[in-house]
């Protein structure tokens, strides 16, 4: 006999970090992003941040121009205030590296050779210390300055004259940091020593944007607004983003649309985008989220 849901045991979260400490030098979004989740696995973190600039109680850009993303993603994380460009802070810093398993940049290789923080440097000083480096772009065009916006805009992910709705290459890139990191964890673990490894925030738009260079989300793709099953339509009330991408969701949505559908290539026809328009339209949000449940669609309804 099984046991109901509502007695399921519930899953602990794993912290497969613990006892791991990770030191950041990273800056802005992608490294504190990375930092959250590592905490979140259970590692020791420390942040480590430029003197702050006056009228300011932090030395990251972020928290001068967005303080509450900033406090999000610092909870629960320690940060000291070490000014790498001077000699007593060059000593705080190597006191805290001869402690750390990981360490997180941000900076263009030639700002970390200036800090005395190569690779090589490193290596040799502290040989079970691992570096995760976060830049723009990789190996060579690491000095180009870019941002999220440009790094999307290369990965054919800029569509229009909107700004895209969220900072995918940094977020993209924090979760390909958390993910190297974990990865060092696992080589230090069988060699004894510490290894390098470059993040790039552009291949991190690229992995993103492989749907599209797929065809996928292009005009004529399946999830590209070419199937009636999946796109935003308005409602009587707002709008509904409909998600029957499948064929026993597309058919679903058809008979509810009173359409018929002969295969899946009826979903592609002008003819069942227009009767599944005007079929939406005229319902309201609260139907259609009771439609969603009574049929089994996957849908979302939205405001204007």
């Amino acid at each position: 006999m099984s046991a109901s849901p509502s007695s399921s045991p519930i899953a602990k979260p794993l912290k497969p970090l613990r006892g791991v400490r990770v030191l950041s030098l990273a800056l802005n979004l992608p490294g504190p992003a990375a930092f959250m989740r590592l905490k979140a696995m259970g590692a020791t973190c420390l942040k480590a941040e430029p003197p702050s600039p006056k009228g300011s109680s932090t030395g990251d850009p972020m928290g001068q121009y967005n303080r509450g993303a900033y406090d999000t993603l610092h909870a629960g994380i320690k940060v000291v205030t070490i000014d790498l460009k001077s000699e007593k802070g060059q000593q705080n810093l190597h006191k805290e590296l001869a402690r750390t398993d990981v360490l997180l940049t941000s900076f263009r290789p030639s700002a970390l050779a200036k800090l005395g923080l190569t690779w090589k440097a490193l290596h040799k000083a502290y040989p079970a210390l691992s570096v995760v480096a976060i830049v723009g772009a990789p190996g060579a065009r690491a000095e180009e300055p870019g941002h999220d916006l440009t790094y999307l805009a290369d990965a054919g992910l800029v569509t229009g004259l909107d700004l895209p709705a969220t900072l995918f290459a940094d977020m993209g890139g924090a979760l390909m940091a958390s993910e190297a990191a974990l990865k060092a964890v696992l080589v230090q673990k069988t060699s004894g020593k510490g290894s390098f490894q470059e993040v790039a925030l552009s291949d991190a738009a690229a992995w993103l944007a492989l749907p599209r260079t797929w065809g996928l989300t292009q005009p004529k793709g399946a999830v590209g607004g070419a199937h009636a099953g999946y796109r935003v339509y308005p409602c009587k009330d707002g709008r509904v983003a409909v998600a029957a991408l499948e064929p026993h969701f597309a058919a679903s949505l058809c008979a509810a649309a009173g359409v018929a559908m002969h295969g899946m290539g009826s979903l592609f026809q002008p003819a069942t985008h227009k009767a599944i328009a005007a079929f939406l339209a005229g319902q309201t949000r609260k139907q259609l989220d009771a439609l969603a449940t009574a049929r089994d669609i996957p849908l979302h309804t939205l405001g204007s």
